[in-house]
């Protein structure tokens, strides 16, 4: 029962797929291909992938569930992006676009060590703010 370590490609996934599950209830494998820009193909790839490592259940041209453990590492994934964004918009001046784009980047290489020291940083600024 391998899970986990996943990729930067595959935390993309997981994170699309939870945060459209959030707002709409249900995700289906066209919706993952356009908000991503990548074939039907590659997202099938990934829910097998994703599957496998069970942070999914999924059955080709079947429903897309999430498991708990995809729960929890997808929201992993958004808090980093969120601290990472949050810090290179105010404490770095970047545009919401630029910090996101770079929070996107960074999120999935950033060490837990180092990803602990920049949330409390930024918690300690947006205290003070």
């Amino acid at each position: 029962m391998e899970q986990l370590e996943l990729s930067s490609g595959l935390e993309d996934y997981i994170e699309c797929i939870y945060n459209k599950l959030q707002s709409n209830g249900s995700v289906k494998a066209i919706e993952i291909s356009k908000e991503l820009g990548v074939s039907r193909a590659s997202v099938t790839d990934a829910l097998q992938r994703l599957a496998e490592k069970r942070y999914i259940n999924y059955e080709r041209y079947g429903k897309i569930d999430i498991t708990e453990i995809g729960i929890k590492k997808a929201k992993s994934v958004i808090d980093r992006h969120k601290v990472l964004t949050r810090f290179f918009e105010n404490i770095l001046g970047l545009s919401d676009d630029e910090a996101s784009e770079n929070a996107c980047r960074i999120e999935h290489v950033i060490t837990e060590n180092a990803f602990n020291r920049l949330k409390s940083y930024t918690g300690k600024i947006d205290v003070q703010n």
